[in-house]
């Protein structure tokens, strides 16, 4: 079926877009999408960002003015953001907020609560009905998603109040289903709310001892985004109430089951409750992106990143070489350093770089410049300084100037190695620039990170296969500038 959204209506506009934000998982992008179109039928423009990695990344985003909303749920709010789990009410939780500039929006209409799924055939087989019966079963294989391992209203307390006695093992959320129905786990986390669970045969524990607060979902905005966005904010509250959980979770199965993509599981959303919206009569016009315009928008966006940072990595790096590779400690100890910044696990990288550029292009790219600069530096370095020492000798016989030596003898001879180095690099900073869709940066990293979420390979290919094609190409394309660049030298 072909995806709809609404025509942009005649009405007033707000001279700033706004950016709607979304955090990595199925649901949240539904709602962040279905956000945007709402906005856009209204005649405003959206920026989106969508699949930003985990609860803290978009709460930041939020704060310092990165994006204007997202949706928020209560229980998250209270218990992983504010820490205050005795605030659990709407009005409460807008107290506490206000301070920081922050409203909740009228509530959606669902709960999507926390749950703890097991295989239905080893739940019939052990008499698993609740929560409370894993304790009997230590050597039942326990495996949740990262968050969930770390927020306080995940497995720390439920460990305790249940007494489980189990190891636990992390797992990326969307991938968690399969690896359950395939029989590698036994038990994970899940959503209330999550189309998975009519997918897959699961069954869903009985919280017992009602470990879990409440997870009323919520559009979660800047203050001042409300007061100055007044038509904005008049749409999205009609939101309000729209979803109950039933209907939540047959949304999310859509996504999750059928071939439809969120974007068209949003934009029939919205068609079936436009006098709700306040859309009644409208004409929809379909605004589905062709796969190609899809596909040149990430890879110029990937273009960009890996570009902007691979230029100044080579820039800079060889300037750099240039300065130091004479004098052996201080070379040394530049391309240690480089090495250290090597070391740091590049998602990890990538987050280290928000307290410092927020997120978005900028972060990623110095997150990437970063990165590449050890393949520059310590091919540039060691190709410099090996160069042969008689050769060295001869052009000072003959009255050559450092100047000299460098243009017409260690850089033509280096060249082989310093190439080597820049295609290095080249790669690496293409593969790496996958995961800054984590922190909004986009490029071929997007579809790889909704596939992901969505659990969909076909869309994990999108992103993979271009990527992998990109690395190819520059790799062909730096071993020709390498021949031109070397004829130039003779």
């Amino acid at each position: 079926m072909a995806c709809l959204v609404l025509a942009p209506a005649v009405m007033a506009k707000q001279a700033e877009p706004v950016r709607v934000a979304s955090k990595n998982f199925a649901e949240n992008y539904l709602l962040a999408e279905i956000v945007a179109q709402l906005l856009e039928g209204q005649g405003i423009t959206v920026e989106r960002a969508f699949g930003l990695g985990g609860t803290l990344i978009c709460y930041q985003a939020l704060l310092n003015d990165e994006i204007d909303l997202y949706v928020e749920y209560t229980g998250t709010l209270s218990q992983a953001i504010l820490q205050r789990p005795e605030v659990t009410g709407r009005e409460e939780l807008n107290v506490v907020i206000a301070e920081r500039g922050l409203h909740l929006m009228p509530q959606l209409g669902f709960n999507n609560t926390y749950a703890i799924a097991v295989r239905r055939q080893l739940a019939e087989s052990l008499g698993l009905r609740n929560i409370g019966d894993l304790a009997e079963y230590p050597e039942l294989r326990l495996v949740f998603s990262h968050e969930f391992l770390e927020r306080g209203d995940g497995w720390p307390g439920l460990s305790k109040r249940y007494a489980l006695p189990h190891s636990v093992e992390g797992i990326e959320h969307a991938l968690a289903y399969q690896a359950i129905a395939d029989g590698a786990i036994d038990a994970t986390d899940a959503y209330s709310t999550d189309g998975e669970l009519s997918r897959y045969p699961l069954r869903v524990l009985e919280d017992d001892l009602a470990y879990f607060p409440a997870y009323m979902a919520a559009p979660l905005v800047r203050s001042e985004w409300l007061q100055g966005a007044p038509v904005a904010a008049q749409s999205v509250r009609r939101l309000a109430g729209l979803m109950d959980a039933e209907a939540m979770q047959r949304l999310n199965a859509e996504v999750a089951v059928s071939d439809k993509s969120y974007v068209e599981v949003a934009s029939e959303f919205i068609d079936s409750n436009r006098k709700a919206l306040g859309l009644e009569g409208r004409v929809l016009q379909s605004a589905t992106a062709t796969f190609w315009a899809d596909m040149a928008g990430h890879v110029i966006r990937h273009l960009q990143l890996t570009g902007l940072a691979l230029g100044a990595a080579i820039f800079i790096g060889l300037i750099l070489s240039l300065a130091v590779f004479s004098n052996r400690r201080l070379a040394d100890a530049v391309v240690y350093f480089c090495g250290l910044l090597q070391t740091v696990p590049s998602l990890a990288l990538l987050a280290l770089m928000i307290p410092v550029f927020g997120i978005g292009f900028t972060p990623a790219v110095v997150a990437l410049f970063l990165y590449s600069l050890l393949p520059i530096v310590r091919n540039a370095v060691t190709a410099l300084a090996t160069v042969d020492p008689t050769l060295v000798r001869v052009s000072e016989a003959l009255g050559l100037s450092r100047w000299q030596q460098l243009r017409y003898l260690r850089v033509p001879l280096s060249l082989p190695m310093i190439f080597a180095g820049i295609r290095t690099a080249a790669v690496i900073s293409i593969g790496t620039a996958t995961l800054a869709a984590f922190i909004g940066a986009g490029g071929l990293g997007e579809p790889i990170v909704v596939g992901l979420s969505l659990n969909d390979t076909d869309m994990i290919l999108r992103g993979a296969i271009p990527a992998a094609m990109l690395a190819i190409l520059a790799e062909f394309l730096f071993a020709a500038l390498q021949k031109r660049v070397s004829r130039g030298y003779q």
